[in-house]
């Protein structure tokens, strides 16, 4: 098993049931436990879970956001198909918002040898764009939430206030047509409501298991989002039903 296959059954695993010990973790993964404890001290760095004698127990709370590195080797290619499938509705010229978070990341990624103005919410994305040449990269003030580096507080809303783009891309941690776009962080929420009101256009980008979540904050309703861009293992139901609603939804 690759080693990020294995972090990735392990965190799992240690998620589901709050704790596991180093034995258990060694025979789910078939690596020896000399591996499994190099791996539980690799997780723990990540903030993922805390470590004790012969075992790893969960940091992660029910209702909230795993951590960034975690979340950023999650799904990686249906990510990176949802941003090509996000930059495929952005033409050139436009003034484009991109939110933080690990999806929109890859969206930094796809837009970074275009010709466009481009402003993003967290620093992960900003270093994306750091040296395109054809791009107008424009940085906003706020102060970075630890590990997710995503511009947060008064300045990145000001910053916000200040401008008028043509595209807004928003992450989100649960989209549904009833409860709408939903995010764990408070602050996070107010910088996406931010970015959407300063837009002309909301693209939302979800991954397939965020279609059956809704967290904390109410980000903004659904009815509100001009095209949610997907992956294709979305749920079919909620799909009709944003759909519905007169939500443009691209699966990918």
């Amino acid at each position: 098993m690759a080693s990020a296959d294995r972090l990735r059954q392990i965190t799992h695993a240690v998620l589901e049931t709050g704790r596991r010990t180093v034995a258990e973790l060694a025979a789910l993964t078939g690596a020896s436990e000399m591996t499994i404890r190099r791996d539980l001290e690799t997780l723990a760095g990540q903030g993922v879970l805390e470590r004790y004698r012969g075992g790893a127990r969960s940091l992660v709370l029910r209702g909230e956001e795993p951590p960034f590195a975690l979340r950023a080797r999650e799904g990686l290619e249906a990510k990176r198909r949802i941003a090509a499938g996000v930059a495929s509705l952005i033409a050139d010229g436009e003034s484009v918002v991109v939110d933080s978070g690990t999806t929109c990341l890859e969206v930094a990624h796809a837009l970074a040898d275009r010709r466009l103005t481009v402003m993003p919410l967290s620093l992960h994305a900003a270093n994306a764009l750091t040296g395109a040449t054809g791009l107008t990269l424009l940085l906003p003030g706020g102060r970075p939430r630890p590990g997710e580096l995503a511009l947060t507080g008064p300045l990145t809303e000001a910053s916000l206030a200040s401008l008028r783009f043509d595209t807004a891309v928003i992450g989100c941690c649960g989209l549904t047509a009833e409860d709408g776009l939903t995010a764990y962080d408070l602050e996070d929420t107010a910088v996406k409501r931010a970015a959407i009101a300063s837009a002309r256009r909301v693209i939302a980008v979800a991954d397939a298991a965020k279609l059956s979540r809704t967290a904390l904050a109410l980000v903004t309703p659904a009815s509100a989002l001009h095209a949610v861009v997907t992956d294709t293992a979305a749920p079919g139901d909620e799909v009709e039903a944003l759909r519905a609603l007169g939500v443009d939804v691209r699966t990918v």
